[in-house]
């Protein structure tokens, strides 16, 4: 059978680009190396699935971003800028009304985030499968690994498998994911290709991941969450990123939860890069804010009012008018001040000390969590090696870069699987 466009991975970005292609009456071929396509969708959001985001695009741009080698670019300096053309066509109302189309019924929940009623994301996945299995356009090959892609002149001929079979085509779409969650399938076999190609290839690193901490996290912390805090992550002085309040939670090594996850995009880079052991080792820190609704003045207020009005209490047991019981073992340990001290004993110094900590509790970060725990994959396919409107590469014709592959990653909230969906739907499209 002869194919008009051939799709490798079947992930969101690949089953977006296979239904949108067959909609167009493409005969599609998808190649999934997989017993199953689309793991990681189902896996996604804690299996709950977080497809969008309901924010307009001005509020979006902002969240997304891209890398360059060695750096960390500011979110929306040019990742977000990139995809203005694909939004354009594809954005949060057309992708809610595509799945609603589909018998997905959707809600919006806090901070403009997309579900499924159900909760399911099982409910994505069958809503895009279903429609490949009964379209007559569509052939379906699971267990089958692409290995290299074939070209001729500058243009795309063909895909040879593991196995050595040539599967002849002119239009190739690449959406082979990138290196988060490996047992879903994602492997970095779409970056070996697209770097054998003549692409460029930005470092991978593992984002949206819990980050490790140099202090030891108290037993009594490990799973605890946080609510209504806030962090900051500084190299050196200067605050490369301030969280939103929300919650926060611990490892054995370190910080989870999802402040954490999305301060782990500015973090991520300079902790991989490949001089931070010599150079960058103690520059890096996070600061946790325990009372983000009070000004430093405000708290050192209050403070001295708890103070006043408990002056008979010693310093251990009244931690609990400002802490939970929790956090009290940290706070021992960092604040130097002594357990049995009287309120009324603590002097200028020790309260000036006292209110700075809980603005800004310090850990010392010294890497990441590792792939099997990222989200997303920062670095990839260069932007600027492909065009924004077409997804199709500026470097070899009839091939079509999508996903995860792509130098694009964004803040938790929905807008890495919008990323995915718009560009596997920008590629169709333009076939």
């Amino acid at each position: 059978m002869e194919y008009d466009v051939i799709v490798v991975g079947g992930g969101a970005a690949g089953l977006m680009a296979a239904v949108v292609a067959a909609e167009r009456g493409k005969r599609v071929l998808l190649l999934e190396k997989m017993d199953q396509c689309g793991r990681k969708l189902r896996i996604t959001g804690k299996g709950r699935c977080n497809l969008t985001n309901t924010a307009p695009l001005r509020e979006t741009l902002p969240h997304i971003g891209s890398s360059t080698a060695g750096t960390t670019k500011k979110p929306g300096q040019d990742g977000g800028v990139w995809l203005r053309n694909a939004y354009g066509r594809f954005f949060n109302r057309e992708l809610m009304d595509f799945f609603e189309r589909r018998g997905v019924p959707l809600v919006e929940e806090r901070g403009g985030r997309v579900f499924p009623a159900s909760g399911k994301a099982l409910d994505i996945f069958l809503a895009l499968i279903g429609e490949l299995e009964q379209s007559p356009l569509v052939t379906i090959r699971k267990n089958c690994t692409a290995k290299k892609i074939e070209t001729l002149d500058g243009q795309t001929t063909g895909v040879v498998l593991q196995n050595g079979d040539r599967i002849s085509c002119r239009h190739i779409i690449l959406a082979t994911g990138g290196l988060s969650y490996p047992t879903t399938g994602s492997t970095g076999a779409g970056h070996l290709m697209a770097k054998t190609l003549g692409h460029t290839v930005v470092d991978t690193v593992p984002s949206l991941v819990a980050l490790k901490c140099e202090e030891k996290i108290p037993e009594e912390l490990v799973s605890f969450q946080l609510k209504n805090v806030q962090l900051s992550v500084l190299d050196g002085d200067t605050t490369i990123y301030k969280s939103p309040i929300g919650e926060l939670t611990f490892n054995p090594d370190g910080l989870a939860g999802p402040l954490t996850l999305s301060a782990s995009r500015h973090a991520t880079r300079p902790l991989h890069s490949r001089n931070h052991a010599l150079t960058q080792s103690h520059n890096l820190k996070a600061l946790l804010d325990l009372k983000p609704a009070l000004t430093a003045e405000q708290l050192d207020r209050r403070l001295q009012t708890d103070l006043d009005q408990n002056g008979t209490r010693i310093f251990n047991d009244a931690l609990r008018l400002w802490l939970p019981a929790e956090l009290i073992p940290l706070a021992l340990k960092q604040l130097h001040i002594e357990y049995y001290k009287r309120l009324h004993q603590i002097n200028g110094e020790e309260r000036s000390r006292l209110g700075r900590w809980l603005k800004g509790v310090p850990f010392t970060l010294t890497g990441t969590r590792d792939w099997t725990e990222a989200i997303v994959t920062q670095g990839g396919v260069s932007l600027a090696e492909v065009n924004p409107k077409t997804m199709e590469s500026r470097l070899v014709k009839g091939l079509y870069i999508v996903g995860e592959l792509l130098d694009l990653d964004a803040d938790t909230g929905g807008y890495n699987l919008q990323i995915a969906f718009s560009t596997g739907h920008a590629a169709s499209e333009s076939l």
